[in-house]
């Protein structure tokens, strides 16, 4: 499994929505699933799925599936 497929998977189990939304385009608040709450169980899940601790400013900055990517990338994760 690429990187890109587990984080699109952490995305879909985190905020319990069809692997199919999962898109680029998929941004913070745009859907209902996607809220505050899921946001830090979102992040919990990347931190864990991907063995990493994100910065405060990452995880405010994380506002789509397409950000969490460049994010991710300044902790090494390879897209």
């Amino acid at each position: 499994m690429s990187n890109t497929e587990k984080l699109r998977q952490v995305f879909a189990e985190s905020l319990a929505i069809d692997l199919a939304r999962v898109t680029d385009d998929l941004r913070y608040a745009t859907i209902p699933e996607w809220d505050s709450v899921a946001h830090m169980a979102l992040v919990a899940a990347i931190e864990a799925a991907f063995d990493i601790m994100l910065d405060t400013d990452d995880v405010i900055d994380m506002s789509s599936f397409t950000k969490a990517q460049e994010i991710l990338a300044k902790y090494a994760v390879v897209f």
